[in-house]
């Protein structure tokens, strides 16, 4: 298994992690997708770090909080062979006090979720939304405290605008706060809105992209074909509405690609998608999911090969689409870097 620095950072992380939003299956379908419990918890974790895969992802509201509790019930005797990743600021409750990342309620959010899991330290504690309704410095000065405690080691951040994340940079090196390292964003071969902002971003502040949802939202599984109806076995029929849109033009040109170079390599539809997103910039670590073992083995199957880089420049072009503007390219910003590169 491969490992790369997450950012700036100088803590190595696999390039496959295990996602445990299927862990629990509590709550509504948004924060419960699967219903792994304990004892399948334990046999993914199993093959994960068998596969060399030692980063697990999680978050509070997954399955209001049993996600937590089976992932550290799963890893319980061998915490110092792998990194738990974290997530918090979505609500967990309806009260005033059960969302966002004041300086209450992280310390109390936090405390919670060492408690469910079973540790006394977090690897990575990601911000799971921006809270516009609690100043940049409050927050930024609660996570210094949770480090200085001992509770967290590294801090990022998931789903920001690129104000959002270069106003918390900023802030964070005039105090000496700690700096966000890693940005978990959503990037497919179905979705690259990542590639406009935050990836230069990342690029030139040192920001890791750990990716969620690298099937675009189930669309890459290999089950979805152009002309013929969406399988039965599929949750699109219940999670699309979540789920960021795809034309499906768009979508059905992607796979067809996909197929092509699927014929070619021999391997699947969805460790093509995911091999692509490991030559990408920025992108240190792909979230894989899995509701059963054999998908996990599948996901397991994206790394130890390489795809080509004629291949690479077909998936590319299948999958391009006009950026917004300023992005979009040679009449503004995108345009202007090609003519006056970057002198090295």
């Amino acid at each position: 298994m491969e490992h790369r620095n997450l950012g700036a950072s100088g803590l190595k992380v696999p390039v496959l992690s295990f996602g445990a939003g299927t862990f629990g299956g509590q709550g509504p379908l948004f924060s419960a997708w699967g219903r792994s419990d304990a004892e399948e918890a334990r046999r993914f974790i199993d093959i994960c770090l068998d596969a060399g895969v030692t980063l697990f992802d999680t978050a509070d509201v997954y399955s209001n909080g049993a996600s937590e509790e089976i992932l550290g019930a799963a890893i319980k005797g061998r915490r110092d062979k792998l990194l738990i990743s974290t997530k918090t600021s979505l609500p967990m409750g309806d009260g005033p006090l059960d969302a966002g990342s004041s300086h209450h309620r992280l310390l109390g959010a936090i405390d919670a979720s060492l408690r469910r899991l079973g540790t006394d330290y977090i690897d990575l504690l990601q911000l799971h939304a921006f809270d516009a309704g609690t100043p940049i410095p409050e927050v930024l000065y609660a996570l210094d405290v949770l480090v200085r405690a001992g509770k967290v080691r590294y801090v990022g951040v998931s789903n920001f605008s690129g104000w959002q994340v270069m106003k918390s940079l900023d802030l964070a090196k005039r105090h000496g706060w700690p700096r966000y390292v890693a940005h978990q964003v959503y990037y497919s071969l179905v979705g690259r809105d990542y590639e406009w902002e935050l990836m230069p971003l990342g690029l030139d502040q040192g920001v890791g992209a750990l990716v969620w949802s690298p099937l675009g939202w189930g669309r890459l599984t290999g089950k979805l074909r152009r002309g013929q109806p969406l399988p039965k076995d599929s949750r699109l029929h219940e999670t699309a509405q979540w789920g960021p849109p795809v034309e499906d033009e768009r979508l059905y040109r992607v796979v067809d690609v996909l197929d092509e170079v699927a014929d070619e390599t021999g391997k699947s539809v969805p460790q093509i998608a995911i091999a692509w997103l490991l030559t990408r910039p920025t992108v240190c670590s792909v979230i894989i999911g899995a509701r059963n073992e054999a998908q996990l083995r599948d996901n397991l199957g994206a790394v130890g090969w390489s795809l080509s880089e004629e291949q690479i420049r077909r998936l590319d072009a299948a999958s391009d689409v006009m950026p917004a503007y300023p992005y979009y390219p040679y009449r503004t910003q995108a345009g202007f870097a090609r003519l006056n590169p970057k002198p090295v």
